[in-house]
């Protein structure tokens, strides 16, 4: 019934000049599910692409228990909103480890410890990154791009909490290289 009925159709539409003949056979043979299967790809590739930071945001929320933390995460665009902030800054901070792991796997041979090397390297300069960029950036950047976010002035312990929330991310980020790394570098790799 429902073959007969898309014949039908194609055969009035084809006569009326609506549609194009091909276009129902098209549409039959593969063009709709093919975007959708290339919407479904798009969509899990960025799953995958978010899918650490949003690990290290979750084991990372005990920091937001520090009132200054959370003013800082409230301060940020979409302002007077903890969680989405929250998340868009981890999910920024996990770009570097993205970044170290695509140009290792895409530039260093993987034979012997090519990638076990890489992914090491890349747990340290990612970590170097958030550990030491993220907390003079929140400190003396925003405040001189209009983000007053300390009540407390930027003292010490606002120095204190951002570089200990940083290196707590890096720690978190990088159990999962290093681990990748060990198993790489075992006789036989992966």
């Amino acid at each position: 019934m429902v073959h007969g009925s898309l014949q039908l159709w194609q055969f009035g539409a084809s006569i009326f000049g609506v549609v194009p003949v091909d276009f129902v056979a098209d549409v039959r043979v593969g063009v709709v599910p093919g975007l959708v299967g290339g919407a479904i790809s798009w969509l899990y590739t960025l799953v995958l692409l978010a899918l650490p930071g949003l690990v290290a945001a979750l084991l990372c929320a005990p920091f937001l228990i520090a009132a200054r933390l959370r003013a800082l995460f409230r301060a940020l665009p979409p302002a007077g909103r903890l969680v989405p902030s929250y998340l868009a800054v981890a999910i920024a901070f996990s770009i570097p480890y993205l970044v170290g792991v695509v140009l290792t796997l895409w530039l260093v041979d993987s034979s012997g410890t090519g990638w076990s090397d890489g992914f090491v390297t890349t747990a340290f300069a990612g970590g170097g990154t958030v550990a030491l960029l993220g907390p003079p950036a929140a400190v003396l950047g925003l405040p001189r791009l209009g983000v007053d976010w300390d009540p407390t002035g930027y003292g010490l312990d606002t120095w204190a909490l951002l570089v200990a929330a940083g290196l707590w991310y890096a720690l978190v980020a990088a159990v999962p290289l290093f681990a990748l790394s060990i198993v790489l570098a075992l006789p036989g790799g992966y």
